[in-house]
Parts: structure tokens; C-alpha cells; sequence
């Protein structure tokens, strides 16, 4: 299990690879359920030109793993990996990966789900966004997630 905060941009693909090359040889895996946020250029019916994201260190990575072990407890799941970016960030950048690993689809596809989900709403995480028309803003609340039924 790895959490890991990056302030520069990154490629998620490169980041799943490597760290999957680094599980150990003994992990057999049947599915692996990947999430990939990345910054749109709207939000609140307004164009976003940049957003800063700001995060409380070592809080922040604590939650992360709590949300992870969370994930373990309700499905069996072999391993999972968060890669989140702070700092800077433009529109169609990477802010956020996901990945799970499990024997079956259905825990590594539920585990992620839940992990975005519950890191969207228990982070700590603050997104102030710079507008096109050049004023900034902190946003209130999250867009909404998934919701069964």
C-alpha cells in the first residue's frame, strides 16, 4: 500500500507502471480497477483557467492510509497505490490516481470506488481556483459522487 503527495505534474500511466513493476512477485493478482481525476476547466458554471491545491502534510497522507485500511477491512483486496497532486495545476492535468489490486473484479472495482469516494469527501484538501475572468475562488464543496440507487 503507498500514498504518495506530488507538487509536480505526473504521468499516471508511468506511475501505475512503476509502481506495479515494484509489487512483489509473489502478489497474483486477477484484476486491478484504476481511477484518474484530472482538472476540468469549468466548475460552478464558470470557465477555471488554474486551480491551487493545498493539503495538510502529514495529515494528509495519514487520512489517505486510513481510507486504504478502511478499503481492506470491507473487501479483499492485495494492494492499493494514491498518487495526489498540490501546488499549481492546470486544466487536463493529473490531480489524482487510484489503483487497486485484487484476486477478484468486483473488490478491486468497489475498493476504488470507495477510496475516491471517501478521499473526495475526508481529505484534507483545499482547492482555490483562478477563474478566466481573472478572480479566484475557494470551492465550498465537492461535485457529487456516485449515488446508488
Amino acid at each position: 500500500m503507498k500514498v504518495s503527495i506530488c507538487s509536480q505534474a505526473f504521468n499516471p500511466w508511468q506511475a501505475l507502471q512503476d509502481y506495479q513493476q515494484d509489487l512483489k512477485p509473489d502478489v497474483q493478482f486477477g484484476a486491478t480497477s484504476i481511477f484518474i481525476g484530472t482538472m476540468r476547466d469549468y466548475n460552478d458554471g464558470a470557465r477555471v483557467s488554474s486551480m491551487t491545491l493545498e493539503y495538510y502534510p502529514g495529515m494528509t497522507e495519514k487520512q489517505l492510509e486510513k481510507i486504504i485500511a478502511q478499503a481492506g477491512q470491507q473487501w479483499q483486496i492485495l494492494d492499493a497505490y494514491i498518487s495526489h497532486r498540490v501546488g499549481k495545476i492546470q486544466p487536463d492535468e493529473t490531480i489524482v490516481l487510484v489503483a487497486v489490486w485484487a484476486a477478484h473484479r468486483g473488490d478491486a472495482f468497489d475498493a476504488c470506488r470507495f477510496i475516491m469516494e471517501a478521499l473526495k469527501s475526508t481529505a484534507p484538501f483545499w482547492k482555490n481556483e483562478k477563474l478566466a475572468s481573472g478572480e479566484t475562488r475557494w470551492v465550498a464543496s465537492n461535485s457529487g459522487g456516485y449515488q446508488k440507487g
